[in-house]
């Protein structure tokens, strides 16, 4: 272990046995990804091995089914991926397709809206739709989309705006003085009691979805779906936004760069992102569980 607490050799396995795993389920960004977005053959190679062991693999991100592209190519089998941190299931081989959406609300978002506004003065939002995204005028340009609306949060979310009636996956809220983990804690003080409030970016960017919906609980459904237990499922996360999956998970994997929230949350550790720490562990499940 380095002396900043990151794994860099062995991952540290969970106490006690695991049963034979028959689902995977993996964060993107910061754990199953390289930091240059790209996904290394090693863990390429684990994946494919996974699934031919009989081994379910679940991409769960934060991002937007627009964004899958940089894993499309390596989902099998059922094709399927929850995104938006679990406000929509998508089918991948169909283009993506959603296949199920877990929406906000937009009475609901504007209530958070005026609650972090209020408690949080300079916040600004953009809101995450089926369709693409819209964002305010003082919204930070951190992936322009030519296509965007861009107007007020209290108008991109009103119905006589806007009569698409395509559901709004999540709401955006970042605040350029306020600590990361300070905005959010902030925001679920004010807001929690109306949506799921989370974080997976390094900086204030909050990402807020309808109540209840999570990584987890949209995992949890799939899962149910296919009679495949928690103690049954290896998760693998480093932000904020993974703690809940890997808490539900029987066996799950903070990577040796995850942040601290996540460490405390999953039953063990593996080496970092750049290091194929998902890879690593996926090929130690195969040997000692498959043979």
């Amino acid at each position: 272990m380095g002396e900043d607490g990151t794994v860099t050799s062995a991952p540290q396995r969970p106490d006690g046995p695991t049963p034979s795993p028959r689902l995977i389920a993996t964060d993107l960004d910061g754990t199953l990804l390289r930091d240059d977005k790209t996904v290394s053959p090693r863990t390429v190679a684990a994946l494919a091995a996974a699934e031919e062991a009989g081994i379910e693999v679940f991409f769960v991100t934060g991002r937007p089914a627009r964004w899958m592209g940089v894993v499309s190519d390596h989902v099998h089998g059922h094709g399927l991926a929850i995104c938006a941190n679990g406000a929509a299931v998508v089918d991948l081989h169909a283009g993506p397709e959603f296949v199920q959406v877990r929406g906000l609300p937009r009475a609901t978002a504007l209530t958070v809206v005026d609650a972090l506004r209020a408690a949080a003065p300079g916040t600004t939002f953009a809101v995450e739709r089926t369709t693409g995204i819209n964002y305010e005028p003082a919204y930070p340009p951190f992936f322009q989309d030519p296509g965007a609306t861009v107007a007020t949060a209290e108008k991109l979310l009103h119905e006589e705006f806007d009569d698409s009636a395509e559901p709004v996956l999540k709401l955006l809220a970042h605040h350029a003085e306020l600590a990361p983990d300070e905005f959010l804690l902030l925001a679920r003080s004010v807001a929690g009691g109306y949506a799921s409030i989370t974080r997976s970016s390094p900086t204030a960017l909050l990402e807020i979805s309808g109540l209840g919906v999570s990584k987890a609980s949209t995992l949890a459904l799939c899962c149910a779906e296919r009679g495949i237990s928690p103690a049954e499922v290896v998760a693998f996360g480093d932000m904020p936004n993974d703690v809940e999956m890997l808490s539900w998970a029987g066996t799950s994997y903070a990577m040796g760069n995850a942040h601290p929230d996540v460490i405390a949350a999953a039953s063990g550790r593996t080496v970092a992102n750049n290091e194929d720490g998902v890879a690593l562990v996926i090929e130690r499940i195969l040997t000692e569980h498959i043979g």
